[in-house]
């Protein structure tokens, strides 16, 4: 197992959390919507993935991606 200290983090950062959640919720709403034939909500969940992507990218810009310098990692 190697140390390498320009590890990005896997992800595990505030701004991918959100991101991820708010992208998971899209999927799941898109998969109803879908299933149900409710296009307005399906095209609402594509808005919702777009919004989540979008969300992860400005957090991360801010300083909470994993990199950033509000982001400390914790020991595992």
């Amino acid at each position: 197992m190697s140390n390498h200290t320009d590890d990005p983090g896997h992800g595990h950062s505030p701004a991918a959390w959100t991101a991820v959640i708010i992208m998971l919720i899209a999927v799941a709403l898109g998969t109803v919507a879908l299933f149900i034939d409710v296009w307005v909500l399906f095209w609402v969940a594509v808005g919702l993935l777009v919004v989540g992507a979008l969300a992860g990218w400005i957090l991360g810009k801010a300083g909470y991606g994993a990199n950033g310098p509000k982001y400390q990692t914790k020991a595992h």
